[in-house]
Parts: structure tokens; sequence; C-alpha cells
């Protein structure tokens, strides 16, 4: 039994991020579930470990590691291979600016609690909620798409053909819009490179429909 652990939710693309992370790099974990709808992130036992009440979460030596992108660059500086950062500096930069397009600029919009509280607070029928997640996706894949065109950095992932933490971002970006019934055909660089990061058989175990809490 490995002392590494993450808690996290199987529909969550930030875990769903970290899984892929930790299955790029061949590391072993024991997962531990945290049900979203249930509740389980607003529990004493779970705010012990993480104030925001939010997961993923990575521990690690008796540390908690907090925050998606922070714990891959974590990741990437503690277990360097095989890497998920290009070595050159502009590269970095290029792979960065892509990962931060999916987690600050279209994840927070259409987290969970955002598209409750539309709903609870603001009474916003589910076809406005479904519009409102429609247009922060279309949004922002238009800019991650023009991004890849604009730099022609791509092949068969975002940068060439090295795995970067840029496609561990997109792949559940993807995937949670394709479950929200989302029109992704205006974006098809960013889908091809998802299909093929997906297709990967080293990532397959990091699906959520391969987690123990989607049964």
């Amino acid at each position: 039994m490995t002392a590494r652990e993450v808690y996290g939710f199987f529909r969550s693309s930030t875990s769903y991020r970290l899984r892929l992370a930790l299955a790029a790099k061949g590391l072993d974990y024991s997962p531990r579930f945290i049900s979203l709808p249930g509740g389980a992130h607003r529990t004493e036992a779970f705010l012990a470990i993480n104030p925001q009440g939010l997961v993923p979460v990575l521990r690690e030596e008796g540390r908690a590691f907090t925050q998606s992108l922070a714990i891959l660059e974590y990741l990437e500086e503690r277990y360097p291979e095989p890497p998920l950062l290009p070595a050159d500096l502009v590269e970095r930069a290029y792979v960065r600016a892509l990962s931060q397009v999916i987690a600050c600029d279209i994840h927070p919009l259409n987290n969970v609690r955002v598209l409750t509280l539309l709903r609870q607070d603001f009474g916003i029928d589910d076809g406005g909620v479904q519009r409102w997640y429609e247009h922060w996706i279309a949004t922002g894949m238009a800019s991650f798409e023009a991004m890849l065109s604009c730099e022609c950095r791509h092949g068969r992932y975002c940068l060439g053909d090295k795995l970067t933490i840029a496609d561990l971002c997109l792949v559940p970006q993807v995937a949670n819009a394709r479950r929200f019934a989302c029109d992704l055909s205006p974006f098809p660089l960013s889908c091809g490179i998802a299909e093929r990061v997906e297709a990967l058989d080293v990532l397959a175990p990091a699906a959520p429909g391969r987690q123990a809490d989607a049964f």
C-alpha cells in the first residue's frame, strides 16, 4: 500500500487532471473518494485536510497539497521523469498559458458550485444554466483553439509530440463539455489532441468511468 493518497471525485475535472498526471508519471496512490453530490467535501473530517473544501488533494509524506495546477507543478519538480513540462523556458510559458486557459478561464465559471448558485440563488432554470455552460465552453475553447492555430506548435499533442500538462488539462475539459452536450465541432485541433491523449494506454486507468466511485 502506497503512502500517497488522492482525495477526489470521479467526475471532477480537476481530480481527473491529477489522475492523468500520476498515470503519466507512473506514480501509484490510494484513492480516497469524496462524493461532491453527497456533500463529503463539506464535512469536518475533509475540511481538516483541505480548509477550502475542494478536490483534489494529494497527501504525501504527511503533507497535503491542494489546487490541481500547483499539485501538477509539485509532481513535476519532485518526480521529473517523464517530464510534463518542456525544458525550454519559452515552451514552458506556452504550455502554462494553455493550461491556464482551461484552469482559470473556463473551469471556474462552469464549476458545479457556480451552476448550483445560478439555480438556487438566481432562479435560473436548467435551460439557462445550460446556455451559461455552453457560452463559457465556446468562449474558452475558441481561445484555446486560436492559440494552438496561431502558435503552430502543436503536433500529436499541444506541444508537438510531447505530452504536457496542457494536454492533461484539456482532456477533462473536453470530456465535461461532451457530458453537457456542447457543440465542439468548431474546435477540431483541440478535440483531435484530446482524443489522441485519451487513447494512450498508460492514461486509461485515470478515466472517470474507471474509478470505483463511478459505480
